[in-house]
Formats: structure tokens, C-alpha cells, sequence
């Protein structure tokens, strides 16, 4: 029997993943879209190594298809998953559920494992209790040099970001925390697109006859509240004319699968559609009750598919050529599993029709930006690092071409250090600066980076200033420019913060000479910018009045009295604790 054909994007993922472990036994990752065949890298790596592989996936249907793929090289492989009804982990490649496998960790006592792939690896968790987390130690007991490599099409989990540290690309995308250490490959979509790889997605916006999603929040979990979601869905005036819309549009396509926004939700959609043609599928449906339903799909008895949440990876069916979302997501990595969905090639299949009924902002192309989108209307937006130049994505707002504000903390960018290893570089975009050491700390730190001291609280700051007779408190309301002259008639920016009471604090600035310039980008420019690290250098003072809408003012200022006038000695940015501020007014 010939081995399957690798696509050349498949080579190469495999050449970089045993580069890679060649050199290190630090967790890998490796990004392939959904349908771009992480199955046969998984396949061609299971048949490359020498000692014995474990490759773990969550559900069943995943742990099938990857063990089907193996078996097309001629190779024989083991099962190890209860819903397969196999228990088998004798030969030198094992396919198992991690569910399974967990639950049978004497199974796994052997040395010779040297290799752990996990397929759909964003659900490794960064909780040491997991399920994915106590195979892993398992196996490294028996093997401390251990590879643990992981595939993903979205590598990025609510609540923590990016599941990796950092990217072969030269960036930090990830926290230091993370599980996995390295992305040592990723094929873009559009990519795959565009090389006739993946059908082409065609999204239709019909946010204006779908629901209206814009008023409801994630919960801390990152997900929405059903009980929130019922309330915009249940018994709405505009479903009956969806789904009516949907079949209208389905009339040509092959394959429908329809996500609904909770079960109520999806059992009012089922109402609606033919009954001979769609079945309904969600976390209570029983396991054999799932497979049949499911095969029959593929085996388009039936044309639509209703699902809550539960088939959003690890499902195939190929025909699948209109997607219809009836529900938010939580992230652009949700929307691209959802719509990945329809991507896979298929006979007589052109494209993919996507019709978004729930408003979703995600552009489907987008990559992912790692920190949860800030409250307004955001998009992702690139910012160059004055140090290392490294375009870094943050969420931010544009005015045309220009960035006028962005929510970014540090440069992702990797630079190398002096001993030739690859570090994040050091430049803060936002920071609260140590008062014992002058060192610039993340917004958030507690302990000073660079000595170790615990750094300042913010409201110990402000319950000290308010003790003080000679100082003054502003709760910041609002700041005014004002191009102004000193007392020698030279001209001066006057920046003044109100409070909501009318107390005000000022401060001058001398912009005539570049040494002054300097000072007021160290100063004041560098912490008032809405996009910190812009190269924006103005030289006088009608330039900073005129582009203001580029400054944002501070939540408190503290003044002390200096003989009849009080002199800024503190000012507090992106507070959080316990004193409210001025926008949070009741």
C-alpha cells in the first residue's frame, strides 16, 4: 500500500516539529486550520519516531479518524477509547480518548513512551488537575524527556489567552505561565484559501433581521449566561423568518448546520424546518442517538443539522456548504471552528455560505489578539515597537490609517540577548514605575521586576495624599489644553485636570528646543497617549491642542503645596481599587 501524499505545508510542519524536538523537550504546538489534515502530520510523525507514541484527542470521533489515517500508511495502531469499545496498549502507536485513558493510567506505565500528541490541544488546561495535565505527568514519571506536541486550528482558550508562549515568528504571544512553550508552525486560512486547499467562506451579515446580542456580556467564565441569551431569543418575533430565510437559501446547497444559542432556542428552530430533513443535537443527546443522527447527516439523509455548542470541533462532514450562527461567540477562535466547519472540500461543492444572524464582529481571516476585546467598538490594529520594531497586535481604535488608541501593555516581539537566547524585549507601551528603582512594571505587578520591592498600591497612594494637609486629590472628570506664555511672554502648553466638584491642577510645558521636547515625551506624552509607542512628536504647543483627541487624562491627580502653588507630584492611570472614579458616577 503507498503512503498518503503529504501536502508540501504538511512537510514542512513536520520538519519544523522534529527540528524542533531535536534541539528541546519543551512542549510544541503546531496551527493547521480546521480541515487543512492535521490528521496525516499526525499520521506521518506517529510513523517517524522511534520510541512509542500516544496520540490523545477528546472525543471519539477524533481518536477514529486519526487512527483511520495511520492505518493508510499499511501501519497497525492501537486503540485505547471506552466509547470504541477498545481497550487495546500493547503496540507502538496508541490512539486513545484522553477520557479513557485518564481513567487507566496503569495501562500506561512503560518507558518507552517518548511521544505525546494531542489533537484539538487548546483544551489543555492550565489547571494541573485536568484530565490532559495528569496523562502528562503520568507518562513524564516513566519518561522525563517526554515530547508533548500539540494541534489546534485556534490556539487560544477563554480566560487565558494564547496556550502557547512563544512564536516562531519572532513574537510573545502568550502569558510565561503557559503549558505549551514554542508554535513551531502555523498555515494561515486565507492562505489555505487561496491555494484551493479549504472552499471559500462567503459571509452574509443578516444581523438586521437576526437578533440583537449587543447589550449582553460574557460572564467571568467568558461565556454567555443562557438565562441572557434565552431572554433574547426565546419565543423572538424574527425566527419563524430566519429559518424561513435559511431553507429559502438552502434550496442549492448540499449540507446545513444551523448553531443555535441554547437548547430552548434550538428546539423553537426545529419547529420551523422540515421535519424528514433536520435532527437536533446537543450535550444531552445520547451517545448512540448522536452517532446515528450523525451519520445520517453525512450520509445526507438529512440536510439539516441543529446543534448547541457541541460540534464545534472534531466533527467532519465534507458536504457541510452553508453555515447559519444564531448565536454570539465568545471569540474569533469560536467563530473560525464554527465556520470551519464548512470548509473542507467536497464534489460540486464551490464555497461556503456563512450567514451570520447574530451580529458577530469577528472577521473570519483575523488572527486572533490574544487579550479579551475591550468594552466599545475595538479592532485589532498593529503597533510598531520604538525599540525592536515589532509590528505587535493589540485591540485599539483607528481614525482612518492612523492608530489613536491601543490597549497594549508590553512588545511581544523576541529579541536575543547576549548569551543567544531568545527573550521578550522589555519596552512597556503601559507601566507603573518603582519607586525605589526607577524599574517600569506591568500596570498589574504587585513586586518590582527589577528589585524584587513590593511595589506601591495605588490606593495606598491616594489614602497617604488624603492625610496630608499640604496636598490636593483630583478625581480626574476631564483635562484642558490651552496654548499659553509664562511670565517672560514664551510660549507654553498649560495642561489642566478638573475634578467634578471644579477644583483644578495645572502644569506647563516648554516644547521650544528639542531637550525640552524630550522631557515632555518622557514626562507627560508618554504616559497620556491613547497609543503609547507612536512615533507622534509634536513641537509646539497648538500641535499637541489640535491632535488632543490622541491623549486620554489620568483617573486621579495628586498635588502638593509648593509656597502659593500646588505643583503635580503623582498621577494615577488605569486605576483599579477600591475609590471610585469620576466616569463611575452614579
Amino acid at each position: 500500500m503507498s503512503s498518503p501524499a503529504l501536502r508540501p505545508y504538511q512537510t514542512d510542519a513536520v520538519k519544523r516539529v522534529v527540528e524542533h524536538f531535536r534541539a528541546s523537550s519543551e512542549p510544541a504546538v503546531v496551527v493547521l486550520p480546521t480541515g487543512s489534515g492535521k490528521s496525516l502530520v499526525i499520521a506521518e510523525l506517529a510513523r517517524l519516531a522511534r520510541g512509542r507514541v500516544l496520540v490523545l484527542a477528546h472525543v471519539r470521533e477524533l481518536v477514529e479518524q486519526n487512527h483511520a489515517k495511520y492505518q493508510a500508511y499499511g501501519l497497525e495502531a492501537d486503540i485505547f477509547s471506552a466509547g470504541l469499545k477498545r481497550k487495546e496498549a500493547s503496540r507502538q502507536v496508541v490512539f486513545g480518548s484522553v477520557q479513557s485513558v485518564v481513567r487507566n493510567l496503569d495501562s500506561f506505565n512503560d518507558a518507552g513512551f517518548t511521544l505525546l500528541v494531542i489533537d484539538e490541544c487548546h483544551r489543555v488546561s492550565l489547571n494541573t488537575e485536568a484530565s490532559y495535565r495528569q496523562v502528562i505527568d503520568h507518562l513524564r514519571k516513566q519518561n522525563a524527556n517526554l515530547k508533548v506536541l500539540g494541534l489546534t486550528a485556534t490556539p487560544y482558550r477563554l480566560g487565558q489567552g494564547f496556550i502557547y508562549h512563544r512564536h516562531y515568528h519572532g513574537m510573545v504571544r502568550g502569558s510565561e505561565e503557559s503549558f505549551f512553550r514554542d508554535c513551531v508552525f502555523e498555515q494561515p486560512l486565507r492562505l489555505m484559501v487561496k491555494q484551493g486547499y479549504l472552499a471559500e467562506p462567503k459571509r452574509l451579515d443578516m444581523a438586521i433581521e437576526g437578533y440583537d446580542f449587543s447589550l449582553l456580556a460574557p460572564a467571568e467564565s467568558g461565556h454567555y449566561r443562557e438565562a441572557e441569551l434565552n431572554r433574547v431569543v426565546a419565543g423572538n418575533r424574527a425566527t419563524p423568518m430566519i429559518i424561513s430565510q435559511i431553507i429559502e437559501r438552502a434550496a442549492s446547497r448540499q449540507g446545513v448546520m444551523i448553531f443555535a444559542a441554547t437548547v430552548a432556542h434550538a428546539e423553537e428552530i426545529m419547529g420551523y424546518l422540515p421535519l424528514d430533513q433536520a435532527a437536533l443535537i446537543t450535550g444531552a443527546t445520547p451517545s448512540i442517538e448522536r452517532t446515528e443522527l450523525i451519520n445520517a447527516f453525512k450520509a445526507r439523509r438529512l440536510k439539516y443539522l441543529v446543534n448547541v455548542s457541541v460540534l464545534t470541533t472534531g466533527f467532519d462532514a465534507p458536504h457541510v456548504d452553508l453555515i447559519a450562527i444564531l448565536r454570539p461567540t465568545e471569540s474569533v477562535s469560536l467563530y473560525q471552528q464554527i465556520a470551519g466547519r464548512g470548509l473542507r472540500l467536497s464534489e460540486g461543492k464551490e464555497n461556503c455560505l456563512i450567514l451570520d444572524y447574530a451580529g458577530n464582529p469577528w472577521d473570519l481571516y483575523a488572527p486572533e489578539v490574544g487579550e479579551p476585546k475591550p468594552p466599545g467598538d475595538n479592532e485589532p490594529v498593529q503597533v510598531e515597537c520604538p525599540t525592536c520594531g515589532h509590528a505587535n497586535l493589540f485591540w485599539g481604535k483607528r481614525d482612518g490609517e492612523l492608530v489613536i488608541e491601543h490597549f497594549g501593555r508590553r512588545c511581544q516581539g523576541l529579541i536575543e540577548n547576549d548569551a543567544g537566547k531568545r527573550i521578550q524585549c522589555d519596552f512597556r507601551f503601559r507601566f507603573k514605575v518603582c519607586d525605589n528603582c526607577g524599574a517600569e512594571n506591568d500596570i498589574a505587578a504587585r513586586r518590582c521586576h527589577g528589585c524584587e520591592q513590593l511595589l506601591v498600591d495605588a490606593d495606598d497612594k491616594l489614602k497617604d495624599a488624603l492625610r496630608l494637609k499640604d496636598a490636593r486629590v483630583l478625581r480626574v472628570s476631564g483635562m484642558q489644553l490651552e496654548a499659553a506664555q509664562n511670565g517672560r511672554g514664551l510660549p507654553r502648553l498649560k495642561v489642566t485636570y478638573h475634578d467634578e466638584d471644579g477644583t483644578a491642577l495645572s502644569e506647563w510645558f516648554a516644547l521650544e528646543t528639542p531637550a525640552q521636547r524630550r522631557a515632555f515625551y518622557a514626562v507627560f506624552l508618554r504616559h497620556h497617549l491613547r497609543a503609547p509607542g507612536t512615533s507622534w512628536q509634536p513641537v509646539t504647543p497648538e500641535e499637541v491642542i489640535n491632535e488632543q483627541c490622541r491623549l486620554r487624562h489620568p483617573d486621579f491627580v495628586v498635588g502638593r503645596k509648593a509656597g502659593r502653588h500646588f505643583q503635580i507630584r503623582d498621577k494615577l492611570f488605569d486605576y483599579q481599587g477600591r475609590y471610585r472614579k469620576a466616569d463611575e458616577a452614579g
